[in-house]
């Protein structure tokens, strides 16, 4: 073999090696942080990043409060700085180059017709040893820094890498994102000759800066989040593959050349890949073993990379859990966290044979795992934070639940960019599965009723006896799934919230489904627990037409619950209501369909509390049991609603309701 094959062949390999070794997990640039949550972060024009910030428990202590005042001559709020009893208006704060911009504050309450210049504040220098915010100003531009001697010993340009090492300046966190660096200042004090060849042994404090390909706070844990490069313009001609830090550029096939220069990439010669072929035939053997060797090593920097890459996911998410558990007083054991690996083989590598349905957000698979515990593992398909945060949030209140009309979490995995959820398996589909086929016959009505007093009981459970009531915020018959007995177990609790008890509600982004959706919660954006009893309304309205609240429509153009409703008033119910119903049915449809009316009023003050219905649906159910045992149906019988001393005659009925399509 001669040389110059060898190196083509090696050449071959290496470009082999660049692309299999290229890394596919990105971390996604999500939202940038500015503050820490639930603090104010702007005051008029200017931003207020942490460590800074203007409300108690939002700025790093040691001087890096600031003050967000209004004034009768500015039409804006105004930011302000106290420095030894003097006020500095704060234009800009900039975490990139540590420094403050400001004018004194005189400048902006007593206009003068003297340039900005002629009232410049004087130089102020702080270099104390104590920790906070340490200021070194020169006119209208002052530098600041993390007050601390943690870090004494480095020279000036040296830096340690960001949460691990670098000085924890809050109680029980560091400072520092992930993927973020500290380095030591100095102060000007040092300037001495005595001093001039020891000036790194008098670091007054650090700065934090984000890593190279990450962008936001390095203050703030999770701060720095991964750029994109492949959106920025001019970075990439060629195809663009986002990492972790970085991204890798590379021509697409059948071309080479330079993919960072525009028009760098140009269609390879036949002559060339002639060649590229004729030396990989000469040198056959070379070849076969490189490749082999190659392979082997390309699998392992590939496990290793996996590997590194699921602690980092189990490190992310594990954090956002716990931290989310700890905000309800709750605790979630260990063993509930399953190995990745576990749920791989239950799953034959995620088959698509084992797959049980699912929508466009994410699939549910069917799993054995190695206790031989049947599972439904629920898998999602989109990366986005607001994902991870609906499946966080669905742990942290499955995991205080214990219900037994409630889906029962059996774990979850934390080592993928989305957690997975574990459940017990559920083997007969969900309510609507059951409810709308193609036959004219669906399930009974005794079933129905049944299927609604259990769905009742697990609301009424949820707002009324648990510690901190939660609100489901998506009760829909596709969330209802039933067992082979047809018990009910209520899903799907990724966009649930809770309720501080003593509060009534909580003002959210408005989230639900089409037709079951309260129209007093669309239109306010007050999430009460009154939305729930108007979606389980139309579940009784459903239960009771067979009609689809998604996609129904009458002949006017009106929902299902608001036509529902104008049929009770013009005493033409059965114009609605399935065959099967009006073949199976008592007096106890009359009742329901009246209390389905009540439950989907417009105003959620006026619709009764998921206890009342749970009640008045457990009475209704008991006397049509009680009416079937003794094979006893009075069909004159006055046709009323009675529980809790609540009384709805069928000829003195007022139904309010609102029209929400």
């Amino acid at each position: 073999m001669t040389l110059r094959a060898l190196l083509a062949t090696a050449a071959a390999l290496q470009l082999l090696l660049l692309v299999v070794v290229a890394d596919d997990a990105a971390a996604g640039a999500g939202k940038l942080m500015v503050g820490l949550p639930n603090c104010k972060t702007r005051c008029g024009r200017v931003s207020v990043p942490y460590p800074f910030g203007i409300e108690p428990g939002c700025f790093l202590h040691g001087g890096f409060r600031l003050t967000c005042k209004t004034s009768q001559i500015r039409s804006s709020p105004w930011l302000v700085l106290w420095i030894g009893g003097n006020q500095f208006v704060v234009t800009d704060i900039s975490l990139a180059r540590s420094t403050i911009r400001f004018w004194p504050r005189r400048i902006i309450l007593e206009p003068s017709p003297l340039r900005p210049k002629e009232k410049e504040p004087p130089t102020f220098n702080e270099t104390t040893q104590r920790p906070g915010c340490h200021l070194f100003n020169k006119l209208l531009v002052m530098d600041w820094e993390v007050g601390s001697t943690a870090l004494r010993g480095l020279r000036p340009h040296e830096t340690r890498p960001g949460n691990a090492t670098c000085p924890r300046d809050l109680l029980v966190a560091a400072c520092h994102s992930t993927h973020s660096t500290c380095k030591p200042t100095i102060g000007p004090f040092i300037e001495s000759e005595r001093h001039r060849h020891s000036r790194h042994n008098y670091a007054t404090g650090y700065v934090c800066a984000c890593d190279q390909g990450y962008q936001g706070n390095p203050y703030l844990r999770n701060g720095c989040q991964d750029i994109n490069e492949c959106n920025l313009l001019n970075k990439c001609f060629g195809n663009c593959t986002n990492q972790p830090g970085s991204f890798l550029c590379q021509c697409p096939k059948g071309t080479i050349g330079d993919p960072y220069a525009r028009n760098g990439c140009v269609p390879a010669h036949d002559a060339d890949t002639g060649l590229i072929i004729g030396l990989g035939a000469a040198s056959g053997e070379m070849v076969l073993v490189l490749v082999i060797g190659g392979t082997f090593i390309v699998h392992l920097i590939q496990r290793r990379r996996k590997k590194k890459m699921r602690l980092w996911f189990f490190t992310r998410n594990r954090g956002q859990l716990l931290q989310k558990l700890v905000c309800q007083m709750a605790d979630i054991a260990e063993r509930m966290i399953l190995p990745l690996e576990e749920l791989e083989k239950a799953t034959n590598n995620f088959d698509k044979a084992r797959e049980l349905g699912g929508g466009g957000h994410g699939m549910v698979y069917k799993g054995i795992l190695s206790s031989l515990h049947v599972v439904a593992i629920k898998k999602s398909k989109i990366v986005v934070q607001r994902e991870i945060d609906e499946f966080i949030n669905e742990v942290a209140i499955l995991s205080q639940i214990n219900h037994k009309n409630i889906v029962r979490l059996l774990g979850c995995c934390l080592e993928t960019d989305v957690p997975l959820l574990v459940y017990e398996f559920i083997s007969n589909g969900t309510l609507y599965d059951h409810l709308h086929v193609q036959a004219l016959v669906s399930l009974s009505w005794r079933h129905r009723l049944r299927i609604a007093v259990e769905t009742a009981r697990a609301l009424a459970y949820l707002h009324s006896l648990v510690s901190m009531p939660i609100i489901h915020r998506d009760v829909k018959s596709p969330n209802i799934l039933l067992d082979d007995n047809l018990t009910v177990k209520l899903s799907d609790f990724g966009a649930s919230r809770y309720v501080p008890v003593d509060q009534s509600g909580l003002d959210t982004t408005v989230q639900g489904t089409f037709g079951y959706l309260d129209p007093m919660y669309h239109s306010t954006g007050y999430l009460t627990e009154k939305s729930d009893v108007y979606s389980f309304g139309v579940i009784l309205i459903e239960l009771l037409t067979r009609k689809k609240p998604v996609s129904y429509r009458s002949p006017q153009g009106h929902g299902l619950a608001y036509h529902f409703v104008n049929l009770i008033l013009e005493r033409n119910l059965a114009d609605i209501l399935d065959p099967q119903v009006v073949k199976e049915w008592g007096g106890e449809v009359v009742d329901i369909s009246l209390l389905a009316a009540m439950c989907v009023k417009f105003e959620s003050k006026d619709r009764p509390t998921m206890r009342q219905v749970e009640m008045t649906l457990e009475s209704i159910h008991a006397a049509k049991e009680y009416s079937s045992s003794d094979n006893v149906i009075d069909e004159s019988e006055e046709y009323y609603i009675q529980a809790n001393d609540l009384h709805v005659r069928w000829k003195s009925v007022d139904v309010q309701h609102a029209r929400v399509d």
